[in-house]
């Protein structure tokens, strides 16, 4: 790390509360605490102290505040927090004397988390465990979260690169050893049966359906069907507030509304759309192919219309399609094998929740153990494998080139964690953190 300075955040959330936590990390903790409290509390012990302004000597608040000493802290730098009283005013004071420090400054956003990870504190699957553990609203993703900045993932790669550094030894031990035949020959033999395992654990992690990944951003429902056929209206009943337009007039949703739900302790996302039909004007037919475009990408479509047609639009997909019959309120005869759903009397919701909460359990599934949660890591998994592959595939006389394609194996594998050269996505990780954290 080249940025020396200081930094200090609130690291609860804003607006007015009992407590407000503010951390502060860098060379300059012990100055600040020297200067703002006395005495300086023993490193990783409560106090309970008045905060002054260290110009004025103005008493700020009476706080509790630990002190963690370098490197045994979160980022691996001296570390300080102050759990003060939670109001906007104390907070705003509390900001501006530690701005008047010298060598301190407003932490960016995710920058203790960076600094934890420069330090050796985390690496980046941790990190990206730990800002989904952040927005995690529901239990299956604040468990998934938890799991995955708890470090298990990190294991799991963590391994799978020890094995490609141990095939990676066999190979040069062949190049080495080309002299001596027999050598050379069981070298990349046994580097090639190891390999051979190693590329089916990788395939069957990859061939997980996307479940990690479902319950990262929601299982996604898409509501289609004719205009005025009820869509805004399920849509509000599902979502238990006016979240979509309702209206007689046809072609009212124009674009996609999407509303998060929590089923089961399981992310959906629901989404409203554009009635199909043959449209009237451009702005309906830009409507239309965004409700299509919604429909290829959802992992379950509710077909809906009046008298429960199960005849959908050419595309969709029947296997993961339901046929329901809206407004179900009116008189009309019932469809066999058609669920018939009424958001004026509340019939048949309560089926629907149950029907979209066992389809999202299903997809999302039973087996334990750690999951893909980012797109950054298939990619990564999947270039790993094609170098595996082509190692297998290739022409063993060339064992140079099949010790570079296993080297790039391991450097793909470890990009996940942080282990090799990543600087182009570390803006992207750390930018989704607070400021605080």
């Amino acid at each position: 790390m080249t940025d020396t300075s200081t930094i200090f955040a609130l690291s609860s959330a804003p607006g007015r509360a009992g407590l407000a936590v503010i951390r502060v990390s860098g060379p300059a903790v012990r100055a600040a605490l020297e200067k703002m409290i006395a005495p300086v509390p023993k490193p990783r012990a409560a106090a309970f102290r008045t905060i002054r302004d260290p110009l004025t000597g103005e008493a700020l608040d009476r706080a509790l505040v630990l002190w963690f000493m370098a490197p045994a802290s979160e980022t691996g730098e001296d570390v300080a927090e102050f759990q003060t009283h939670g109001s906007p005013a104390v907070i705003k004071a509390m900001l501006a004397a530690l701005g008047k420090l010298e060598g301190c400054r407003l932490a960016e956003p995710g920058e203790f988390a960076r600094r934890g990870f420069e330090n050796g504190k985390i690496d980046l699957a941790e990190v990206e465990g730990l800002a989904d553990l952040v927005e995690a609203e529901t239990e299956a993703q604040r468990r998934q979260a938890l799991a995955q900045s708890s470090g298990k993932l990190s294991e799991l790669y963590e391994g799978w690169r020890a094995r490609l550094i141990e095939i990676a030894a066999l190979i040069e031990a062949a190049i080495d050893f080309s002299d001596e035949a027999d050598v050379a020959s069981s070298s990349l033999s046994e580097a090639r049966t190891r390999a051979q395992g190693l590329a089916a654990e990788i395939a069957a992690h990859l061939n997980d359906g996307h479940r990690g990944e479902i319950v990262r951003d929601g299982f996604r429902v898409a509501l289609l069907g004719a205009p005025n056929a009820g869509k805004s209206s399920l849509l509000n009943a599902l979502a238990r507030r006016d979240a979509a337009i309702v209206s007689a007039e046809a072609g009212t949703t124009r674009d996609v509304i999407e509303v998060r739900l929590d089923l089961a302790g399981l992310p959906v996302v629901i989404s409203d759309t554009a009635g199909i039909r043959e449209a009237m004007s451009e702005v309906e037919r830009e409507g239309i192919r965004r409700s299509l475009a919604a429909a290829r990408d959802a992992n379950l479509i509710l077909w809906l219309s009046e008298g429960g047609d199960s005849n959908l639009p050419d595309g969709i997909s029947r296997e993961t399609s339901l046929a329901m019959r809206s407004k179900a309120d009116l008189a009309r005869e019932s469809t066999a094998n058609v669920l018939a759903v009424s958001a004026l009397t509340g019939e048949g919701l309560d089926g629907l929740v149950r029907e979209i909460a066992k389809r999202a359990a299903e997809a999302v599934g039973t087996r334990t153990g750690p999951v893909l949660t980012q797109a950054r890591h298939r990619q990564s998994l999947e270039a790993a494998l094609a170098e595996i592959e082509a190692f297998l595939e290739g022409p063993a006389d060339a064992v140079e080139l099949r010790a570079e394609e296993i080297r790039r194996a391991a450097h793909a594998i470890g990009r996940i964690t942080g282990r090799v050269d990543v600087e182009d996505v570390l803006d992207q990780i750390f930018g989704r953190f607070c400021i605080g954290k």
